[in-house]
């Protein structure tokens, strides 16, 4: 039904377009979006309106949704995708909105069969194949992170299953050069968190091999020439797996 998902997408971006003054408005204050090409910026708009059409905003705790920040969610989040396609983010539909932080109930059986249960105070999660969940306050107000590329990079690291900083690659690149670049990166990030090292990138990195792909992503697209020069293997995997050199379009 390829065919019919092509017909419609067509149809949306012949039908509809995204207001400038909406746009200057959703996009206030990220200055890596000001990086972008006029054509890329451009392509970046046609996706959104696609993401709009093809997802559902929700909000929860009594927050709206406004049209600004459903563009300003959709702009960060198909970033990533500028170069992929929207077929990236296929599979789910929802994306839910808290006004700030929630909480999540964990649970974990240890090794004698004893489970323990414990709260997150989180500030997004992606679910495997469900929605997102996304803290506006977060978002739209913490300049240390994009937590909306966060969220979307586990996306992308969950379509080939559980979530472990291996997304799938593109034919041509070797998966043993990604493990070897993240896995160097992940054990060094690692090492500095345990000994109180001021560290660069967000010491949550070190939880999980996952959560190191996202923060680095997170970086990958803010402050990539940075991520290049402190991580040249790591970036030049995201490069391949972004398609995307943003340290040459910061530098242009």
């Amino acid at each position: 039904m390829g065919w019919l998902t092509d017909w419609r997408r067509r149809r949306v971006l012949k039908r509809h377009r995204i207001d400038d003054a909406l746009w200057r408005k959703a996009t206030r204050g990220l200055n890596f979006l000001l990086k972008l090409a006029e054509s890329e910026t451009q392509k970046l708009k046609r996706l959104v309106l696609l993401f709009l059409a093809e997802k559902q905003f929700a909000g929860a705790h009594g927050i709206e949704v406004s049209d600004a920040m459903r563009v300003s969610i959709a702009a960060q989040a198909c970033l990533p995708i500028l170069n992929l396609g929207l077929d990236w983010y296929s599979g789910w539909s929802g994306i839910v909105v808290y006004p700030g932080d929630f909480r999540v109930t964990r649970s974990e059986v240890d090794e004698h069969g004893v489970v323990h249960e414990w709260d997150d105070q989180l500030a997004g999660e992606a679910m495997p194949g469900g929605p997102v969940v996304l803290s506006w306050d977060a978002a739209a107000n913490d300049p240390e992170m994009s937590v909306v590329i966060h969220e979307f990079a586990h996306k992308l690291d969950m379509l080939n299953g559980e979530a472990d900083g291996l997304p799938p690659l593109h034919a041509g690149m070797d998966r043993k050069l990604w493990k070897r670049a993240f896995g160097k990166a992940f054990e060094g990030f690692c090492d500095a968190v345990e000994r109180d090292k001021d560290t660069w990138l967000d010491p949550y990195a070190a939880e999980h091999p996952s959560e190191f792909f996202a923060v680095v992503s997170e970086a990958f697209f803010e402050d990539p020439a940075e991520t290049r020069r402190r991580y040249p293997d790591v970036y030049g995997q995201l490069k391949l797996f972004y398609r995307q050199d943003p340290a040459a379009r910061a530098s242009a």
